[in-house]
């Protein structure tokens, strides 16, 4: 069906059927507590529950977390009395519904240092020397005046390197972002999309997809240092893999290198906790759903627990390429292996030999590392300084960091956390995506967006999109006799 059916069907169904119905709503259920789990919550009941809706309110929803906490792959850690973030821990100024969230639900917001800020000292190592570093920050004590001077000498050297190149790979940053805001317009003018590819022709983000990121940039005139270096480092660092990856998520991952990057203080995690808690959902922690079936107008969920749920519609809120969830009937997908990232938090001192250094504090507060494979890690990050002999690293890595990798790294550890993330997509172009509706029914799968990229907004932005598409599938009648309002509709889009 065109989107733009879907988007009359939305329109009406919002507005037009009454609220007096006497049949108990569907019982929803979502596979996963993260922000595609949380978000869809969120939107369903904001959809079809405010005030303004003149439709059935779907508040039945049930939420099944495998895990004992809600937020899916945003998650936090403590080393030495602090919380760092362990999983997705960027939010970009842009990011219009995560900005909404923490609104909503009074979460303030934890900064992140802008390039050329006194503590982002960050050089560029090549497995045997440093081929690029900023200057180290200032002394506490220096002046304002002292803190642009260096802020302007760091822009300087970064430019005297890359050149004209960095302002052509700003304006691809800005161009995905200006279409990726499409994604925020009123529901008189954005579709309700079946799937993934409608929804990225519609926002012309699609080429991208069937491209990789070296490529994009190449058209777009980069200089191959600036791509084999400063690109290549970030995306590294944002998704543990080379420029070869697919041009969308590159775009995305160059994105998460901008100014005005925050997180929730305390964690990410509190937004989809908040979430679940705000939309009045019921939440089951520790109940991993093993298979879905589907019979006689509903679908039965049975938990490694042994516990069965049944429902009229399941939303799949979580990548299933590494789930052993069993279908039946079967449904399909495209392959797709997922990319892990290694993180490693150590409480130490960086080895400045490691590094062919001689003292520490010669060794910038993030490292990243180009495209080599004998090189063991992605990046390193200072996350804390308690002394000049002790502090808290965060460490990315393809492959597990063994004990004697890190006896190497670094001296006197006191502490080693380490997680395996399946983290999101091996991205590779040109990307194929899963369906959206799975069986024709109500199943539906909203983390088959995660071919296009990777990211707790993109998430969010998907399950709005999937919400819609339920409540139009749902509520569905003749399209011929539909009738939009589309004043009293915007009122009911969340005003960003």
């Amino acid at each position: 069906m065109a989107p733009q059916i879907f988007l009359l069907i939305f329109a009406s169904l919002l507005l037009s059927i009454p609220t007096s119905i006497s049949t108990p709503p569907p019982r929803i259920c979502v596979i996963g507590s993260g922000i595609t789990g949380s978000s869809l919550a969120h939107f369903i009941k904001h959809y079809t529950c405010s005030s303004q809706a003149r439709t059935q309110c779907l508040n039945d929803i049930h939420v099944f977390e495998r895990r004992g906490h809600p937020g899916g792959r945003m998650a936090t850690v403590t080393i030495g009395g602090d919380v760092f973030e362990a999983g997705a821990s960027i939010i970009h100024p842009k990011n219009l519904h995560a900005l909404h969230f923490a609104s909503l639900l009074n979460l303030p917001h934890k900064p992140k240092p802008a390039s050329g800020d006194d503590d982002s000292w960050f050089g560029i190592w090549n497995g045997e020397k440093f081929i690029f570093k900023t200057l180290p920050p200032p002394p506490p004590s220096s002046s304002a005046l002292y803190r642009k001077l260096y802020s302007l000498l760091n822009s300087l050297l970064i430019f005297k390197r890359y050149g004209f190149s960095l302002l052509k790979m700003n304006a691809f940053v800005k161009g995905m972002l200006e279409k990726f805001l499409g994604y925020y317009k009123g529901l008189e003018s954005r579709p309700v999309f079946a799937t993934v590819e409608e929804m990225l022709q519609w926002s012309k983000l699609y080429e991208l997809t069937q491209q990789t990121l070296q490529e994009a940039l190449q058209k777009t005139g980069l200089s191959a240092q600036l791509i084999s270096e400063l690109v290549t480092v970030i995306t590294r660092i944002n998704y543990g893999q080379s420029v070869s990856i697919s041009g969308l998520a590159g775009a995305v991952s160059l994105a998460g290198s901008d100014d005005g990057l925050w997180s929730v203080e305390g964690g990410n995690w509190r937004i989809a906790a908040g979430l679940l808690n705000h939309s009045d959902v019921n939440l089951y922690l520790n109940e991993e759903i093993i298979s879905v079936s589907y019979t006689e107008g509903s679908y039965s969920l049975k938990s490694k627990a042994g516990n069965d749920h049944n429902c009229e519609i399941t939303v799949i809120a979580t990548p299933l390429d590494e789930l052993n969830i069993s279908f039946t009937p079967p449904v399909s997908i495209p392959s797709r292996r997922l990319q892990h990232t290694f993180t490693t938090f150590v409480r130490g001192l960086i080895n400045p030999k490691f590094f062919g250094l001689k003292s520490a504090s010669e060794v910038p507060d993030l490292v990243g590392t180009i495209e080599r494979p004998d090189i063991p890690f992605s990046c390193i990050s200072v996350l804390k300084k308690y002394t000049n002999e002790e502090k808290t690293y965060k460490m990315f890595s393809r492959a597990p960091a063994t004990d004697d990798l890190l006896d190497q790294m670094f001296s006197g550890i006191k502490e080693t956390i380490r997680i395996d993330w399946p983290a999101y997509p091996h991205y590779e172009a040109p990307e194929v995506f899963a369906p959206i509706i799975l069986d024709r029914r109500h199943l539906y799968y909203i983390n088959s967006f995660e071919n296009a990229a990777s990211a707790i907004e993109t998430g969010a932005v998907a399950a709005e999109n999937v919400a819609r598409l339920i409540i139009s599938r749902l509520l569905h009648s003749d399209a011929q006799t539909i009738r939009t309002h589309t004043n009293d509709l915007e009122s009911l889009h969340i005003d960003l």
